[in-house]
């Protein structure tokens, strides 16, 4: 008994030393995008590797060469797919995707905001992140594959601030308040303004509330910025 608890457990140290190793060498070979940059293809590698080397870790019934041979073949799937990426046009959108631009010439590109799977408020989010508070600070907004953002912001609005040209300003800075996402009216906000429902129709004029995917009220200029889902603003 003694016996075979220790050679199960010599297995179980060697099948896992192995797994480790070789999928360390799979990385290398794959290279850093793994980590970097990792889009739906590396993502399904990824947990493809991580479990076959997990199970033969702890699988001493089978042998090893199975759990390596299975690694292996999801390792040259992998560079095949890169391959055919590199080649053909075609086989890159299908496996890695494209861009979407969600913002063009400072406008909302609301279709393509829905075929990014992006809710606004997660959009916001990652625009805020880049340190982009106001929409109409971004000229250019691309959703790269990778799932980050790549933000062109307008002219005169990227490089030199007040400070760097010596100029001092006592105006506080302030948030927006979203007071429309999505066609909806955001009460909570409209409550924090002061502000009523039918403040909000006169800022819009004729613009229907259904028709603006986002609309925020800047209080240093008392206005109301909109973007409409047809992407005009």
């Amino acid at each position: 008994m003694g016996s075979d608890w220790l050679t199960a457990m010599w297995r179980l140290l060697l099948y896992g030393g192995v797994g480790f190793v070789f999928l360390f060498i799979i990385a290398k070979i794959l290279g850093k995008k793994q980590i970097a940059q990792l889009d739906f293809l590396d993502y399904i590698i990824g947990i493809s590797l991580g479990s076959i080397a997990a199970e033969m870790a702890f699988d001493i019934e089978r042998p090893i060469w199975y759990y390596l041979l299975g690694m292996a073949l999801f390792a040259v799937l992998d560079l095949l797919c890169s391959v055919l990426g590199r080649k053909n046009n075609f086989f890159k959108r299908i496996f890695v995707g494209k861009p979407l631009i969600l913002i063009e010439n400072g406008r909302l590109n609301y279709r393509n905001l829905n075929k990014s799977k992006l809710s606004l408020n997660e959009f916001l989010s990652l625009c805020r992140e880049k340190g982009y508070f106001d929409l109409d600070e971004i000229a250019y907004c691309i959703f790269e594959t990778s799932g980050k953002l790549s933000v062109l912001p307008k002219a005169g609005r990227e490089a030199a601030k007040a400070v760097d040209v010596g100029v001092q300003s006592d105006t506080p800075a302030s948030l927006s308040k979203d007071v429309i996402m999505d066609g909806c009216v955001v009460d909570a906000c409209l409550q924090q303004l002061g502000k009523d429902e039918a403040w909000l129709k006169q800022k819009l004029g004729d613009i229907d509330i259904k028709e603006v995917a986002l609309a925020y009220y800047v209080e240093a200029e008392d206005g109301l910025r909109i973007h409409r889902k047809g992407g005009s603003s």
